[in-house]
């Protein structure tokens, strides 16, 4: 799953939870897309070499592989987001590490703050929301369904066994 509980500290129940999106293709799995693309894409090239038609093809297949270049290096920059929860008896702190722009902040006493999945009405099925000091922030929705059913029993067990001793 792409998030990992650590224990920061040995002697008091605290703990750290770290979320990140599914990255499903590798450096190596880019590679080797771009150059079956391109080598795909000089199949209607080689028809045509040594003729006119080639300079009219040529910068349709290069705007084309491009297009998917970028495409592909947009999504990877737009995917790196990662939250972090940070959980000890006394404070509850959430960390937005946005692609762009500054992080958010979240805190709350983990006495107060509930853990509360909504199965509808979120932009998400099964939406994750941690309510607390005010407000009502979200975690996890980059994640697909079954991973936030199941970010949602252990981060409530987890907040639940922090806040209580």
């Amino acid at each position: 799953m792409p998030y990992a509980w650590t224990t920061t500290d040995r002697t008091a129940p605290a703990a750290e939870l770290r979320l990140w999106p599914h990255q499903s293709l590798s450096a190596k799995g880019f590679v080797t897309f771009i150059g079956i693309f391109f080598f795909l894409a000089l199949f209607p090239i080689y028809a045509v070499l040594g003729t006119v038609l080639l300079w009219g093809l040529l910068p349709f297949m290069l705007a084309a592989l491009w297009a998917i270049w970028y495409a592909l290096r947009r999504n990877e920059r737009d995917r790196q987001i990662l939250e972090v929860l940070e959980l000890s008896p006394d404070h509850l702190r959430l960390t937005r590490h946005n692609p762009r722009g500054p992080a958010q902040d979240w805190e709350g006493n983990p006495y107060w703050v509930s853990v509360s999945l909504h199965e509808k009405g979120g932009p998400v099925p099964y939406y994750v929301t941690l309510k607390g000091s005010g407000r009502e922030v979200e975690i996890g929705a980059f994640l697909s369904e079954d991973e936030r059913k199941a970010l949602y029993a252990e981060l409530s067990d987890r907040v639940r066994q922090i806040a209580r001793p």
